[in-house]
């Protein structure tokens, strides 16, 4: 039997990718691993929390948090990059409200697309139904009324054989 890389619904190829980049962040980029450590908290929350095998809630707020995070690690990275300036982004209330609500808006888009989209399946699928009994209705005036009820039963059909033979 082949050993899965799932344990207990844990992927250890990601957990230890994660600690592979923490390490590396930590040992040559600490200031940056500050800002990515806070800004990126509702996405750490959005990974507990989405348990489905696909994991959109998490990739939705992650991407939109990572969105969020992104332009203070930028400047970070474009300026002094020490840890006095990594801790001014992250002591800045206005950082950390784009951050956040880059986070929020990911949940808004996550909570609020689905059922759009669920609903405009719907009509599409009420559409293509009306298409069809119109279709339907047609065959009926070329064909007769005998072809709308052409499903037979089992009971049906050997009861027709026995008639015939």
């Amino acid at each position: 039997m082949a050993m899965s890389n799932t344990s207990e619904g844990l992927n250890w190829n990601l957990i230890l990718g994660i600690g592979l980049v923490l390490m590396l962040l930590t040992a040559f980029s600490l200031p940056s691993l500050v800002v990515f450590s806070v800004g990126l908290l509702p996405t750490g929350v959005a990974l507990i929390i989405d348990r489905s095998d696909q994991r959109t809630g998490t990739f939705c707020v992650g991407g939109m948090n990572l969105c969020g995070v992104f332009p203070y690690v930028m400047k970070l990275w474009t300026g002094k990059h020490t840890l006095t300036a990594a801790m001014e982004i992250i002591s800045d209330v206005l950082s950390l409200l784009i951050m956040y609500g880059a986070a929020g808006f990911g949940w808004m888009i996550f909570l609020t697309i689905p059922p759009v989209i669920a609903t405009f399946l719907s009509i599409i699928a009420q559409t293509r139904v009306k298409v069809l009994r119109a279709t339907q209705q047609e065959i009926i005036v070329a064909w007769g009324p005998e072809v709308a009820n052409a499903k037979q039963t089992d009971t049906d059909r050997d009861a027709s054989s026995s008639n015939e033979g």
